[in-house]
């Protein structure tokens, strides 16, 4: 019996969630597993409702479940950063998911913007370090509102953090076993502190693992690569910041935000799935948003709770309904409305 926490969310995340849970219902019953689920209102509208975004309580609550199944946070109304940092960056930061794990895989050249890119020529994963670096909130103002103003923003890197990411990286590619190739993506020439770190670490490590071919490319060489040679990439390792911005590159290349799913991992305690897009306000109660990215972070849930048939069942399906079914992954294009497109994994389940 898997308990599942269920943060619906704001904006389009009820609609991507409720096709999600439609399609979790089908192949619980397929492949015989029992689940029951608690929603948790946390989100803009409660946020406004009660001046709280996520308290010491509510983890603890959510430490009770075996997994976090999350549609979307964001809310215009709310002004920008106390949603993100009273949600989002507090569940990864107090539940330790310090691993950000994105698939970038394409399921139809049709969807691809890259010229003569087929599927098996973009199939990677970034392993991202997901609670330190600059999103640890750590700096300050000197003579703030003045013209002799200073900001500072710390990159905070520890080696305890930088290791057990560097180890998953190498553990996920072993296990992935494909090109069985680790590329480390930093900045080494101007990053000297943190990136030297990351790089003496990353090569400690892999006198660990000799079976998998390893190499360091420069961030932004990375983001060239990714367009260029998408092909070359097995599994990429990176910190924070660089992580969360090459992983949208990879969603674009992909297809985009309608397919792109990602997994805040703690592998020894609670970890968190959703779609990466946001909440696209703008679509909110049209039926139209694509839930096919809130769909396959559903399988990537199940695959992580040990349900690996449930979950090559779902991608299967997804597949299907990318070069069958679908004109555009684009919200109002997709030429089928999103509770039909959930219908539609759910019959090529079945």
């Amino acid at each position: 019996m898997y308990k599942i926490a269920v943060i619906p969310g704001d904006g389009t995340g009820p609609e991507v969630i409720r096709e999600g849970l439609k399609v979790l219902d089908k192949v619980s019953k397929k492949f015989n597993f029992s689940y029951q689920t608690k929603t948790f209102p946390f989100g803009g509208s409660y946020y406004l409702k009660t001046n709280k975004t996520l308290t010491d309580e509510d983890i603890q609550e959510l430490k009770k479940y075996h997994a976090i199944y999350l549609g979307a946070i964001g809310d215009p109304r709310v002004k920008p950063g106390i949603l993100e940092k009273g949600i989002l960056l507090k569940l990864r930061f107090d539940l330790d998911q310090y691993i950000n794990l994105r698939p970038v895989r394409l399921y139809s050249e049709k969807f691809c913007p890259l010229k003569d890119k087929k599927p098996e020529d973009i199939d990677f994963v970034v392993v991202r370090e997901n609670t330190e670096g600059l999103y640890k909130g750590l700096g300050e103002f000197q003579n703030k509102s003045t013209p002799q103003e200073v900001a500072l923003q710390i990159s905070y890197n520890s080696r305890k953090g930088v290791e057990r990411c560097i180890r998953f990286a190498f553990e996920y590619c072993k296990k992935r076993n494909k090109k069985k190739k680790l590329t480390l993506c930093g900045k080494t020439n101007v990053l000297t502190y943190a990136w030297d770190l990351w790089e003496r670490t990353f090569y400690e490590v892999a006198k660990e693992y000799p079976d998998i071919q390893t190499e360091y490319t420069h961030v932004d060489a990375c983001c060239m690569w990714m367009v260029k040679n998408p092909e070359n990439f097995d599994v990429i390792v990176t910190d924070n910041m660089f992580g969360d911005i090459i992983t949208d590159l990879g969603a674009i290349i992909q297809g985009g935000m309608g397919i792109a799913a990602g997994a805040n991992i703690n592998p020894e305690g609670i970890s968190m799935f959703e779609p990466i897009g946001g909440s696209a306000p703008k679509y909110t109660g049209k039926n139209v948003i694509n839930p096919l990215a809130a769909i396959c972070a559903l399988a990537m849930m199940l695959e992580n709770l040990g349900e690996s048939a449930s979950a090559t069942a779902i991608e299967g399906a997804v597949i299907k309904v990318v070069r069958e079914k679908l004109i555009s992954l684009s919200a109002g294009k997709m030429g089928y409305s999103t509770s039909e497109v959930g219908d539609l994994i759910c019959e090529f389940i079945s």
